[in-house]
């Protein structure tokens, strides 16, 4: 019998309601304002609005069903590659039902391979990468996130990596996950993540000659003028602020 993977490592909710997020955590940034626009873009009427944007804290043992046979396995597993886990796995982090392991980016592909490779773990599928950029979370603002399944026991888990904005190298995952190529692809060409080793890394969707990562928090909003009905509406950047 395999695992339910929406479960994650506690009970089943019946009522398919996600699972509340764990209190704490690292605050890494106040928002003010409803759309981050601090230069007349805001124009809703929310510009008012303060909140934290905090990042999960690590968990502490037990995780609570499987997640501690794979932490387990996991763990074991390096130790017999010579490779000390408290090295390799920077945090773990439990939230919201989910298991997280943060890598450290230079041990990341003989963790991505171990997750696959042990019979324990079998971890075949690699369903892509996804950047993200917190610009408050200093040294480490850049992150790729990564959701492995392994087949064989029906089970769901992310690596998270991180890297700063002064050095946005990672090394790319298609040696040990083919499929991952277009998707590092986007990464970088979103996100600016180099990732080290990509047999092709240039951009997918923006034009070669583009400047700047669009999905960048700190990427200039920018915008034109639009004419609407005789009237001209001048760009975001533009427009006066009501906050």
């Amino acid at each position: 019998m395999t695992d339910n993977p929406n479960t994650g490592g506690g009970e089943q909710n019946g009522n398919a309601v996600p699972a509340p997020r764990d209190t704490g955590g690292e605050v890494i940034r106040v928002r003010k304002g409803m759309f981050g626009a601090n230069n007349g873009g805001d124009t809703s009427g929310y510009g008012g609005l303060i909140r934290t944007v905090t990042l999960p804290g690590a968990a502490t043992r037990p995780y609570g069903g499987w997640f501690d046979e794979v932490a387990d396995e996991l763990e074991g597993a390096l130790e017999e590659q010579d490779l000390l886990p408290e090295n390799a796995i920077e945090r773990t982090v439990v939230d919201r039902g989910e298991l997280t392991f943060h890598i450290a980016r230079e041990h990341l592909v003989r963790v991505a391979r171990t997750l696959r490779d042990d019979p324990a773990l079998r971890f075949e599928l690699c369903t892509g990468v996804s950047g993200v950029h917190f610009p408050g979370d200093k040294g480490r603002e850049l992150h790729a996130v990564y959701h492995l399944r392994s087949l064989t026991h029906g089970r769901i888990i992310r690596l998270e990596v991180s890297a700063p904005d002064s050095d946005p190298h990672i090394p790319s995952l298609v040696e040990v996950y083919p499929a991952n190529d277009w998707h590092e692809r986007e990464a970088y060409d979103f996100f600016g993540i180099v990732f080290d080793g990509h047999p092709a890394l240039t951009r997918i969707m923006m034009p070669d000659d583009w400047q700047g990562f669009p999905q960048r928090k700190d990427y200039p909003l920018g915008g034109i003028a639009v004419e609407y009905k005789g009237a001209q509406i001048p760009a975001p950047d533009q427009r006066r602020s009501y906050s």
